[in-house]
């Protein structure tokens, strides 16, 4: 059996979990716990649910292809993480191409309109999921349904996230004298929501303080790839492959930081001295490789070099 979907949020070359699932997009890992524990015993083949020998083959491969895969996603804390951020990201994508977007459902189409889209969206997800995979011939069907409301809600969502906050209405008041020691309390600053990229690179700022150099280079090479214009990134990353001792890709990364922002202070503070352990002379900011493709084999510098000079010895 094929297990292609070509509607919602598969429509446009991403895997749905939450709709193979049944479970809103802010579901937490106890919620999807459950509903994946009675998923796998419906769809077991010692179940009472798959009579047949072909039925219990059809349930078994849901449970192999879909649902355990869905499940390990959603459960574990780094993959589920990076995955919301991505639906979010996906979520806002998706509005600005919202002329282009296609609903095929009913059931989306009321969701895309209703005025209480919390209530209406998990209550549809909550009633859709009693009979999900009652008709196992039926079951792409309903995931596809599924996906196109989480679709519905991940546009609605960043809809209210990007619109500009209207000023609250000034009450009319009588004029009156001031009373002293009662300064007005200052409104607090709405909070600033991470990027991905910045999610990157505070993984990776953490793993260098932990000396797991390896480990933070890999997360700034996948923030690179997402975003290859971060001087931050360009610039956190240079320093790894210094305090990995390999200059030459220090020295492309501070001058790509430098390149996009001339005020970066380690790159200011670190260039010119690669530079000298070069053998080269300090030159202008120019970008000699890209963010992604100079990463992948980097040139050695020696045992000792400016690190270990500047540092107190080779760290790994």
């Amino acid at each position: 059996m094929s297990f292609k979907i070509d509607r919602g949020l598969f429509k446009y070359d991403f895997i749905d979990h939450h709709a193979v699932l049944c479970v809103p997009v802010d579901a937490d890992v106890k919620e999807i716990r459950k509903r994946y524990l009675k998923i796998a015993r419906r769809l077991h083949p010692d179940s009472s649910f798959t009579e047949t020998d072909e039925q219990k083959q059809l349930g078994n491969e849901f449970l192999s292809k879909l649902v355990n895969p869905a499940y390990e996603k959603l459960c574990g804390d780094r993959t589920r993480t990076e995955y919301i951020l991505i639906l979010s990201q996906i979520g806002k994508r998706l509005l600005q191409e919202s002329t282009s977007v296609t609903l095929t459902t009913e059931l989306a189409k009321q969701l895309a309109q209703t005025p209480n889209l919390e209530h209406f969206y998990k209550s549809a997800i909550a009633k859709i999921g009693e009979t999900q995979y009652d008709s196992l011939e039926q079951a792409l069907q309903v995931i596809a349904q599924v996906s196109e409301l989480n679709l519905v809600y991940l546009m609605r969502n960043a809809s209210k996230s990007s619109a500009a906050p209207r000023p609250p209405a000034q009450p009319k008041v009588e004029s009156v004298t001031p009373q002293p020691n009662t300064p007005p309390a200052p409104t607090p600053a709405p909070p600033k929501e991470d990027s991905i990229v910045e999610q990157y690179i505070r993984r990776a700022q953490s793993l260098i303080d932990k000396n797991q150099f390896a480990q933070a280079k890999v997360e700034l090479q996948d923030g690179l790839k997402l975003e290859p214009k971060n001087s931050h990134c360009h610039s956190l990353i240079a320093m790894v492959y210094l305090k990995q001792n390999q200059l030459k890709m220090a020295k492309i990364h501070f001058d790509n930081a430098l390149k996009l922002d001339p005020n970066d202070e380690a790159a200011l503070q670190w260039k010119p001295k690669i530079d000298k352990a070069l053998g080269q002379q300090p030159s202008d900011h120019k970008v000699t490789s890209s963010a992604n493709n100079g990463d992948k084999q980097p040139e050695k510098s020696g045992s000792g070099g400016l690190f270990g000079g500047l540092f107190g010895g080779k760290k790994k």
